[in-house]
């Protein structure tokens, strides 16, 4: 039998969307455009590989975006100490909207893409596909 958890992952992502910033997929197609946003992708590189990617999206893994963002940490990514609009995403929202509250707790302003990857296309969105290896 499992063991029953205080707070559900379910409820932990309600949690989360209650206090970040969400952002409609059609929204940040229309920010696309702007120099000073960067749209973050969370996903694991397989789902990378399988659904594709927004164009000029940074890859930051789910499990070291803590440790980028941090200008104190060894792994940190200039790209995080930039003055500018972040917006994560991964496939539904669920993972981006965990890892923005986050960043948020960590003083770290961004948002997230509210349905993810998922609806992207469907909204017109463009994605592109990495090279197959050869």
């Amino acid at each position: 039998m499992a063991t029953k958890l205080k707070t559900s992952a379910a409820e932990m992502v309600a949690q989360a969307r209650a206090r970040i910033r969400e952002v409609e997929a059609k929204d940040l197609i229309a920010m696309m455009a702007d120099p000073d946003v960067v749209i973050v992708d969370i996903r694991d590189p397989r789902e990378r590989q399988r659904s594709g990617f927004i164009p000029g999206a940074f890859h930051a893994p789910r499990g070291m975006v803590e440790f980028w963002v941090d200008p104190d940490s060894p792994y940190f990514k200039p790209v995080f100490g930039e003055d500018k609009t972040f917006v994560f995403h991964c496939a539904s929202g669920w993972r981006s909207a965990l890892t923005v509250a986050t960043l948020q707790d960590m003083g770290f302003e961004a948002a997230h893409l509210r349905e993810g990857f998922s609806t992207w296309a469907a909204q017109g969105g463009p994605v592109e596909f990495p090279e197959p290896k050869t």
